[in-house]
């Protein structure tokens, strides 16, 4: 007989019969479930054991993707693509790419090193007893050998890709990452300042990638901002964690205090410092002057959960603080794009460039849709319109929000004050 009409097993027939004295009836259904589960035993080993190979393939991928910390390198691709178009240069699908794989690449390089490095640490902790190399999914072996393709692929791309300047900011991260940031968390509070400057580097690379100088008031904009916004990304996280911290034996503030007040302290201390890179941006005239009137709101609530996590010290607060930072730095890099100035400037546009004119004509359309809801531009629009001198308006159009006006105030009484003390001493010379 066929496996096809194979007979249902003897328990199953038991169970039919009770169900017939039970029920008074014969029960068919029962007797063609015993065909039915017989058939599909004896039919589908092969299914079986190919849902366990995807099964497998699947979480060795993830894996994968754990060791090398596929989300923190997500973030470090956006900053880096952030600081390359920022930069206002040609927009070289080619290079961008090559910037951002690259940098990923020797991202996912510093995290296996630094996984490798603490695993001991890792299996104390609960955050981290999940991690790969922990569990057994890959052997401390596999580890190295992933870290070495890292090595290879991210430097690789990097030098045939973008420039030597960008080639050695990676090289130095993963140096500074899995050498010095990984040497200093159990012994150091101070290892969190210096991982801080390790998330800086990303979109000083893609700056530098797109052509620009490690030392242009842009670059170090952008990467004073990475550096600032993970001081109260990483005190709230490690606050919400410091018993487990704790057990793992890294120095971490919150671990080396017992109320708090140190990481609150630091916590609004370094919102209130990224709180000033919008004026300062205005004022170094690197993006015009909605940058910072939007970046007071932006601001303000960050300020807010600040405060009231130092007010009240609990992992509830200072959860709000860090799902916060989550979408301010997006927020904050998107309007430090569409504000920056580099699009204003002739000079860059190139006809031939299809995607930066395509950008920036893009940028001037959001900007121009911003103007007809700004209340402040409206109103003084439309007060000068009554007195006739709508014109005027027209010309000046680009800096009528009264934060331009103050600024051109500010300007101009700095002139007429250096003007002054010039004329001052040119008489008393004379009078000599």
């Amino acid at each position: 007989m066929s496996a096809s009409w194979a007979k249902p097993s003897l328990g199953r027939l038991l169970v039919a019969n009770t169900g017939v004295a039970r029920n008074g009836r014969i029960s068919v259904v029962w007797y063609i479930r015993g065909f039915s589960t017989d058939v599909q035993n004896q039919a589908t080993p092969a299914k079986v054991v190919s849902t366990q190979q995807d099964s497998s393939s699947q979480s060795l991928v993830k894996a994968y993707m754990d060791l090398s910390k596929a989300k923190l390198s997500s973030l470090v691709v956006a900053t880096t693509a952030a600081g390359f178009v920022a930069a206002g240069g040609p927009l070289n699908p080619v290079t961008l790419s090559a910037a951002c794989v690259g940098t990923a690449l020797c991202s996912s390089l510093a995290s296996a090193l630094n996984q490798i490095i603490e695993m001991d640490r890792d299996s104390k902790m609960k955050r981290t007893q999940q991690r790969p190399l922990v569990k057994g999914v890959l052997t401390k072996e596999q580890g190295q050998l992933s870290a070495a393709t890292f090595a290879v692929s991210g430097t690789s791309i990097l030098a045939l890709g973008t420039d030597p300047i960008t080639t050695f900011l990676g090289a130095s991260n993963i140096a500074l990452y899995a050498g010095l940031y990984t040497y200093m968390k159990p012994r150091s509070k101070y290892n969190t300042w210096v991982g801080a400057v390790v998330g800086a580097i990303p979109p000083v690379m893609g700056w530098t990638a797109s052509g620009g100088s490690i030392m242009d008031v842009e670059a170090l904009l952008l990467g004073s901002t990475l550096y600032l916004w993970q001081m109260p990304h990483f005190f709230a996280l490690s606050y919400m964690h410091r018993v487990d911290y704790k057990r793992g034996g890294f120095a971490m503030v919150p671990v080396l205090e017992e109320n708090g007040d140190e990481t609150a302290a630091l916590i609004t201390r370094y919102t209130w410092y990224l709180s000033s890179v919008p004026f300062v941006a205005t004022l170094t005239d690197v993006t015009n002057s909605m940058f910072a009137l939007e970046g007071v709101a932006l601001n303000a609530y960050a300020l807010h959960v600040a405060y009231k996590f130092q007010r009240e010290r609990t992992n509830a607060n200072a959860r709000k603080v860090f799902l916060t930072s989550l979408w301010y730095l997006p927020s904050l890099l998107m309007l430090f794009l569409l504000h920056s100035k580099t699009w204003d400037d002739e000079a860059k546009n190139d006809d031939k460039d299809i995607y930066r004119k395509l950008l920036s004509e893009r940028i001037h359309s959001i900007r121009d849709a911003g103007r007809q809801i700004c209340v402040h531009e409206n109103a003084i629009n439309s007060s000068v319109s009554v007195v006739g001198s709508q014109s005027n308006v027209q010309n000046d159009k680009s800096s009528a929000c009264p934060v331009s006006l103050g600024i051109k105030k500010s300007e101009e009484g700095v002139q007429a004050a250096a003007q002054a003390v010039v004329s001052l001493q040119e008489d008393r010379e004379t009078s000599k």
